[in-house]
């Protein structure tokens, strides 16, 4: 089943790209991801209140809402910056650019979660960032 959600995302992380690239257009790159930040704020409250998990705020330890803090700040800087990338570069150079994304937090995953990075990961790791190099240049 997390396959066809991991899928499910890319196609809609591609659609992502196309929309905002449209999107942005004449508009201040910042603003933007504000509007975009908006519409998944509603969007994520609402599967909340739709699932009735609302209720299980109160059991967050503190450990758990001060990292997902972070990760909300570590996204908020990301869409920030795509955006921004977006809007002055071609949509074909931006994006597999930010998807050496997949090989930075490989390489985190191993440092801080220790988990394997097996030679089938470091491979892909290196196709992932040659396959990067050449679409960029």
């Amino acid at each position: 089943m997390w396959l066809l959600f991991a899928l499910l995302s890319a196609m809609f992380a591609a659609l992502t790209s196309i929309l905002a690239k449209v999107g942005i257009d004449g508009v201040d790159s910042n603003l933007a991801t504000a509007l975009r930040t908006v519409v998944v704020l509603i969007m994520a409250w609402g599967m909340v209140f739709l699932t009735g998990t609302q209720h299980g705020m109160g059991e967050i330890s503190r450990k758990s809402w001060i990292f997902l803090i972070l990760s909300g700040l570590a996204t908020g800087a990301s869409w920030l910056c795509y955006y921004r990338a977006l809007q002055i570069g071609d949509v074909s150079k931006v994006v597999p650019v930010d998807k050496l994304s997949v090989v930075i937090t490989l390489v985190l995953a191993f440092l801080f979660l220790h988990e394997k990075f097996t030679p089938k990961s470091l491979a892909g790791c290196v196709l992932i960032g040659a396959g990067t190099l050449l679409m960029v240049m």
